[in-house]
């Protein structure tokens, strides 16, 4: 398999607002032109990262290289990266042609040159016969691309782009979304994309970077990223999710049985982990993963009275009430798949469908117990 270069490495990297930590002791490598997504809520810090990558904001500690150069004390125009804003930031007094060709004749590069290349990235964002047109004549999606196009015309390594499709509305926005992932696979340059959402995420993405309150949380394709999330959070901000409480009761060669506040499941140990028994841990299960029967299901104590079935589009999803009152979900295309409101049912997963992830509580109550009696 051949190795990938690094394009942009993110190198123990901090921000600090005054007494705000925005960004944590950030580890992060970019490849080379791939499309990575810099995904969460809003003030987790992802904005933050791609206006220090762009130069528009100073780091507090650490260092960002591209192309292997450390680019800290570099202004924005000296690196060899662009950035794409959601305002769109086009000069509404210049028309298109010179919006595009702007960053060229700051370049000072000759006249016949700037008018090919102009030419090349009108035909790229699909805007030809459009030069002489101003910004207040376009459309959103049109202004978008323009945007893009004088990004684009300086021939960067990196694009940045920070939420650039926020201000479109859902239908012009999903159709955005694969042109901008055709046009980088056209071009092979690196998109180094910001957003809060999640469809958009998975959509386009070849790795997802999700970040929560200043820390990475799991950095992955969208497949394992919302198949094997890495955390309670991504389980929970990545598509919808049934997460239990759980403490291991048993462990079995791969077979895990845990015991959760009104029933008994199971489930497989992820390659690479160990769990204890007593040991607190969330256990993930997809709606659309979600089993039921009227019999009990050997390993499974957990049952539940169907609330409600919720018709969304092609979908049907079914909400069922567990004894402590939390509410599991249950997705399915055919209505012959759901089960009927007001009958009790027999919950359970096949094992190779539930994710069990360590509890952050269980491991601060470890450390403070092995500090309390001297441990490790």
């Amino acid at each position: 398999m051949e190795e990938r270069k690094a394009i942009v490495e993110i190198k123990n990297v901090n921000k600090i607002f005054g007494e705000n930590h925005v960004v944590h002791d950030l580890d992060l490598t970019i490849y080379e032109g791939e499309f990575l997504t810099m995904l969460g809520p809003s003030g987790c810090g992802k904005t933050t990262i791609l206006r220090m990558i762009g130069g528009f904001e100073e780091l507090t500690g650490g260092q960002i290289l591209v192309e292997g150069e450390r680019v800290e004390e570099k202004e924005p125009f000296e690196r060899n990266v662009n950035t794409v804003f959601q305002s769109y930031a086009l000069f509404p007094h210049m028309n298109i042609f010179n919006n595009i060709a702007y960053g060229l004749k700051i370049k000072k590069v000759k006249k016949d040159e700037i008018n090919r290349r102009v030419e090349e990235m009108l035909a790229l964002v699909q805007l030809n016969g459009f030069e002489k047109r101003f910004p207040s004549q376009l459309s959103g999606g049109q202004k978008q691309r323009v945007a893009i196009a004088r990004a684009l015309i300086n021939q960067p390594k990196v694009l940045l782009l920070d939420e650039p499709l926020g201000a479109l509305d859902l239908k012009l926005r999903k159709e955005m979304q694969l042109e901008l992932k055709n046009l980088q696979k056209k071009l092979g340059i690196t998109f180094v994309y910001v957003t809060h959402d999640q469809e958009e995420a998975l959509t386009m993405s070849d790795r997802i970077a999700i970040m929560n309150q200043g820390y990475l949380d799991q950095l992955d394709t969208p497949e394992q990223v919302y198949e094997k999330p890495a955390t309670r959070f991504v389980a929970d901000f990545i598509g919808e999710s049934n997460i239990f409480e759980a403490t291991v009761l048993k462990i079995s060669g791969e077979e895990v049985s845990i015991g959760l506040e009104v029933g008994n499941a199971r489930g497989l140990l992820e390659e690479g982990t160990k769990y204890e028994l007593s040991e607190m841990v969330y256990a993930c299960v997809r709606p659309e993963k979600v089993r039921f029967s009227q019999e009990e299901v050997i390993g499974f104590n957990l049952k539940g009275i169907v609330k409600e079935q919720i018709y969304v589009g092609n979908i049907i999803k079914s909400n069922i009430i567990i004894a402590n009152g939390q509410t599991v979900k249950i997705s399915r295309l055919n209505l012959n798949e759901v089960p009927k409101v007001g009958e009790t049912i027999n919950i359970y997963w096949n094992l190779e469908d539930v994710v069990l992830m360590k509890s952050r509580g269980y491991q601060i109550h470890t450390v403070i117990e092995n500090a309390r009696l001297g441990g490790d």
